[in-house]
């Protein structure tokens, strides 16, 4: 044989990687992958607040690898708790002020208010008694302006209890920032999962890494990388089966999702002769049974995907 046609042949294999082999007289595309939980893994993290500026420390801790949490569980505290509680008791004491404060406004309003009705009907009397001659003209100018004035200060009067209304939103909206923030100095699940792993310990500053790793245990994935020339073969529904010496016995899936980017292939098996430097595809394909896999996270498999 030439070495012209030893050339072509060697570079035929080296562009059509492993396209497709037989399984128990089936035809299949095979792929290395990784198991994953549904959407990944989460590193859970504190919120960044004013008072946590140079970072927050981790004063509390709930949970423990192994556990399983839900959406909604405590997780842990920050340091900045204490400090935003003292802030929410000092609003809510500025909120109840801020009422008093109403509270007294429309009492002075309803007072002069009053004094102004009086004023009105005493200037409306003089004003008839001058009329009937009784009263002199200066009593009854005198009378009309006291009562002007009074109804000039009942408005005033029921300004400030607008005014102290305003307050009392603007104190409310306050109290109700503060309890936000204090909240955001409690972590907790963004979802139901099981903590893999601890990143912060009580008493340690809570770096970019976050506090802990969650995973949705309970739909775990394989991610096929499928080489780029194979993936024409792939389709979403496709029945797939995933091996590992890890997990005792073959797993099954269906193809779920086909992601939308070549990438450079990450999981590298063993033969010598493979191509390092592969361009992939990657597959996501649901387990019909996450269980075997739950406690697996990142675990390198073999796939086959049945066209």
């Amino acid at each position: 044989m030439s070495d012209r046609i030893l050339l072509g042949l060697a570079l035929l294999i080296f562009v059509s990687p492993a396209m497709t082999q037989e399984d128990n007289g089936r035809k299949a595309v095979s792929a290395l992958g990784r198991l994953e939980p549904e959407h990944g893994i989460i590193n859970v993290s504190a919120s960044s607040t004013p008072e946590a500026i140079l970072g927050a420390i981790l004063v509390e801790l709930h949970a423990e690898e192994g556990d399983d949490v839900q959406k909604g569980q405590l997780l842990a505290v920050t340091d900045t708790a204490a400090v935003m509680a003292a802030l929410v008791k000092e609003s809510e004491a500025a909120l109840e002020f801020a009422e008093r404060e109403v509270e007294a406004a429309r009492s002075r309003a309803m007072e002069t208010c009053v004094r102004a009705d009086v004023a009105a009907r005493e200037a409306e009397r003089r004003s008839r008694l001058h009329a009937q001659g009784v009263a002199g003209e200066e009593e009854a100018d005198s009378a009309r302006g006291e009562a002007e004035a009074r109804k000039a200060s009942c408005a005033s009067a029921s300004t400030s209890v607008r005014l102290s209304e305003t307050g009392v939103s603007v104190a409310d909206a306050h109290l109700n920032r503060v309890k936000a923030e204090l909240e955001r100095s409690y972590i907790r699940a963004p979802a139901d999962g099981r903590v893999i792993h601890i990143i912060t310990r009580p008493g340690e500053l809570i770096g970019e890494d976050g506090i802990l790793q969650l995973a949705r245990i309970d739909r775990m994935y394989a991610i096929a990388e499928v080489y780029e020339t194979d993936i024409r073969f792939v389709k979403t529904g496709q029945q797939a089966k995933i091996r590992s010496a890890a997990l005792g016995g073959d797993l099954s899936g269906t193809v779920k999702r086909i992601r939308q980017k070549v990438e450079k292939q990450d999981e590298i098996g063993t033969d010598p002769a493979a191509r390092k430097d592969a361009r992939i595809v990657e597959v996501a394909i649901l387990l019909d049974d996450s269980a075997p896999a739950a406690g697996l996270t990142n675990l390198q498999v073999d796939v086959l995907i049945y066209p």
